[in-house]
């Protein structure tokens, strides 16, 4: 599988979920997103998107906010922790994105993600950083299926 991997604000390519998609055997592209400018971290992200037409783009904490302002131009998209209310992205999702989100994450809050309103919406995790075991199988489940 060709995914996209859009990385948070703290976080940098290369992270743990990162190693453990390619550990699955997928093919991981993980831009270095810009920590000061979101609009060029859209635009980065949607030139992966035309350029390499992945299957599924991941979005992690801003990376999911990211994700949620590109035209994924038929890919699937999981959102973990989706920072979307503060950086004021429009909470349109397509019907088939799944959220993964540790319900007593206190740096975004789960709270947020109900607000968007999917059914794919996956509680797990330890807490925002999502990099524990419960949270990466919930990764390859939405990532894999079953």
């Amino acid at each position: 599988m060709n995914i996209l991997f859009l990385h948070g604000l703290e976080s940098s390519p290369g992270g743990s979920k990162v190693v453990y998609l390619e550990g699955l055997g997928h093919n991981v592209l993980n831009p270095r997103l810009p920590r000061d400018n979101f609009d060029e971290s859209v635009t980065i992200a949607q030139e992966y998107i035309d350029n390499e037409n992945p299957d599924i783009i991941v979005g992690s904490s801003r990376g999911g906010a990211v994700a949620m302002s590109v035209d994924p131009k038929g890919a699937r998209i999981i959102l973990i922790a989706p920072a979307w209310k503060r950086f004021d992205v429009n909470p349109a999702l397509a019907s088939d994105t799944t959220i993964l989100h540790c319900t007593t994450d206190k740096i975004v809050y789960y709270e947020d993600s109900e607000e968007l309103g999917t059914s794919n919406l996956v509680p797990c995790g330890d807490d925002h950083r999502m990099s524990d075991e419960h949270a990466l199988e919930a990764l390859r489940v939405a990532v894999e299926g079953g």
